[in-house]
């Protein structure tokens, strides 16, 4: 057995943390479906079950079945449907947030049917996908269409419970009482375990559907949601048009988990993670910028200075002194992408977050393997304890290199030597400190920190390479490091992070994948598909993922970052900037074409102006060609543009050029 070490004293659930938020574009609330119906409508609260039961004693209990048919439905905004079967019984479930009048609400619709006479039961429980949520008091309404839970919630029925039963921590679960003829309107458990089951009849051979419903409380209840549709919310975005439905949904759905988790703040989970980490939000803000979502990227940007100290430092989580960097590096990621000059009240941020990098360095005595280099802090929890860690240094030379870069598009040219001189010599102290554990380990591979050996941690030293491009492609020391994790971090195409995620972990498998992507390594595919195969039938990947059972088995069940880099990784596969020129279709697969379908990708920001891109198969036997061909809606003079097919010569389109034509026998 695999048993995770992760926050084991935390966490109760370590074999299935999977989940799929609900909800509406700007909304703060996120009620979350695990993979049999369950729901919980409201942040860390009490569920919502559905079951039949048949009067002969059949049951359909879907926590119990083996398998069901889960899915997210993207067609009238989200939903998430469940359906299970057994012995004659169906049920299907339905779980949505739709506006009603100034409110938001969570519904749950259940549709039963049975081949011999029963109930539909829904049921309360005292509990989520995470844990225990205590339920302390109900009452059923005299008209028996509402539960009244603890005085303070209230969940509503579309008809009448015919047979109502309520049972507590004493009694057991409610489940034992449904057979019971005397109703129950009320009940109390000191223990916190209310259970309670109201039953609608299930004629034999006819469905029942009966809906419930939950008004979400929202950030503020004196203030309604905003009124955002779908279509409003996606408006622009970049389409990804393939003939491959796995990939297709894995990146729509994709797009949609990132809108509904940056109702302004950008959140890296609807539950566990429900709340702000710049880390986190730099990768997510990078995906809704790259899938041209620019507004909800510029508003969550805006709260950028107000979390900053006085000092200069962004704040989320003391110890972590990537954060700079990461602010600095999107905020210059978000000018280049949209062409838009450094907002005023952004620029103060800027200068102040590049100036406590600088003085946050430790001292450059070179007595010590971390002279120069960032303090010791405990950084991306992935990483390990508390250590030097590279991944900060690259993000703090980043972000120095990225304030110098904004300053002079803003004409302050002494910002920008100031800041350009503190980044090369940071960057002379990172490579010295290199250079020397390449001596103690006797290969050019880059662990974690001057003072460990090459380990699952060192995946954090990639950063390097993707995304912030600090070392060339073909860097050695960059290559080596993804070597190392290639042969000893993987299970299954599938990096595993041995230290606190435990398990195979969805956005560091897709950082390595980058790096080989840029590298021209073919083994790049393998684990993009791979982290495809792992993503649950919601198209939602957790943070950690158990290699036996392949459920979640640490952090957030819908992590967000890892939908970002889905995005992120489509997006490079198709285009991606390097230095001063465009590589175009160095990702395209050719499984993806052979259904002869073309291709489409755009319009894509890239720091050059939007673009779009078109790739199909023409032709037949030894005289197949690729077709490549690109509009783009330019800021200035266009750029060089590489295309890199698979397998093949890379061909630089001549000035003017539009469209490329590649023999497609090499093409792989």
């Amino acid at each position: 057995s695999f048993i995770p070490r992760a926050f084991s004293i935390t966490h109760v659930n370590l074999t299935h943390r999977n989940w799929t938020a609900v909800g509406l574009p700007d909304c703060e609330d996120l009620p979350i479906v695990d993979p049999r119906g369950l729901l919980t409508p409201l942040y860390d609260s009490w569920s919502l079950d559905g079951w039949v039961i048949g009067d002969n004693g059949r049951v359909l209990l879907p926590s119990r079945e083996s398998g069901a048919v889960h899915r997210f439905d993207m067609a009238d905004g989200v939903a998430v449907q469940t359906e299970t079967t057994r012995e004659g019984m169906k049920l299907a479930n339905r779980a949505w947030v739709e506006h009603h009048g100034e409110r938001a609400i969570c519904r749950m619709q259940l549709e039963a049917g049975s081949d011999k006479a029963g109930w539909l039961v829904v049921a309360l429980r005292p509990y989520n996908a995470e844990g225990i949520s205590f339920i302390h008091q109900l009452a059923l309404s005299a008209d028996r269409r509402t539960w009244h839970v603890d005085e303070k919630q209230r969940v509503e029925f579309s008809a009448a419970a015919d047979r109502h039963h309520i049972s507590d921590y004493r009694n057991g679960d409610v489940y034992l009482r449904l057979r019971d003829l005397q109703d129950q309107q009320s009940g109390e458990c000191d223990i916190g375990m209310v259970t309670a089951a109201a039953m609608f009849r299930l004629e034999a051979g006819r469905a029942r559907t009966v809906t419930v419903s939950v008004s979400l409380p929202g950030e503020d209840e004196s203030e309604p949601p905003p009124e955002v549709s779908w279509k409003q919310a996606l408006n622009g975005h970049c389409r990804l048009q393939l003939p491959d439905e796995r990939m297709q949904f894995l990146y729509d759905a994709a797009l949609r988990t990132l809108v509904l988790h940056s109702p302004g703040d950008v959140y890296p989970g609807p539950y566990t993670y429900k709340r702000f980490w710049f880390r986190d939000a730099a990768f997510i803000i990078h995906g809704l910028l790259c899938a041209g979502l620019v507004d909800r990227a510029e508003r969550a940007l805006d709260r950028f200075p107000a979390r900053q100290t006085v000092l200069g430092y962004f704040h989320s989580q003391e110890g972590e002194w990537d954060a700079n960097g990461e602010v600095l590096w999107i905020m210059r990621r978000f000018c280049e992408l949209t062409g838009r000059d450094l907002k005023p009240e952004w620029h103060k941020a800027l200068v102040a977050g590049a100036r406590w990098i600088v003085r946050k360095r430790l001292a450059d005595n070179g007595d010590s393997p971390h002279s120069g280099l960032l303090p010791a802090g405990f950084s991306a929890e992935h990483l390990g304890p508390n250590d030097y860690y590279y991944w900060d240094d690259f993000w703090g030379v980043a972000g120095l290199r990225d304030a110098a870069v904004l300053c002079a598009r803003q004409g302050d040219n002494a910002l920008h030597d100031e800041f350009l001189r503190e980044a090369d010599a940071f960057r002379e102290t990172i490579d010295r400190s290199l250079a020397a554990v390449a001596t103690r380990l006797g290969r050019p591979g880059m662990p974690a920190s001057p003072y460990r050996r090459l380990d699952a941690g060192s995946i954090g030293s990639i950063v390097a390479g993707y995304p912030l491009q600090l070392h060339d492609a073909d860097d050695p020391r960059l290559l080596d490091t993804a070597e190392f994790l290639l042969q000893n971090c993987f299970v299954d195409d599938g990096f595993f992070q041995d230290m606190i995620h435990s398990g195979i972990n969805a956005y560091l498998t897709l950082h390595v994948a980058q790096v080989l992507l840029r590298a021209g390594d073919a083994r790049c595919f393998s684990l993009i598909t791979r982290v495809a195969e792992l993503a649950s039938p919601t198209g939602q990947w957790p943070e950690a993922i158990h290699p036996r059972t392949l459920g979640g088995c640490m952090g957030d069940g819908q992590h967000v970052w890892a939908a970002a880099e889905w995005v992120l990784m489509v997006r490079n596969c198709f285009v991606r900037e390097e230095g001063d020129r465009l590589v175009l279709v160095s990702g395209l697969m050719r499984q993806w074409l052979e259904a002869g379908e073309a291709v489409f990708f755009g319009p894509a920001p890239t720091a050059f102006g939007s673009l779009s891109i078109t790739a199909s198969l023409t032709g037949s036997g030894a005289a197949q060609q690729l077709r490549v061909a690109w509009t783009g809606d330019w800021r200035a003079a266009a750029p060089t543009v590489e295309i890199r097919v698979p397998g093949c010569a890379v061909v630089i389109a001549g000035p003017g050029e539009t469209s490329v034509d590649v023999a497609a026998d090499q093409f792989k």
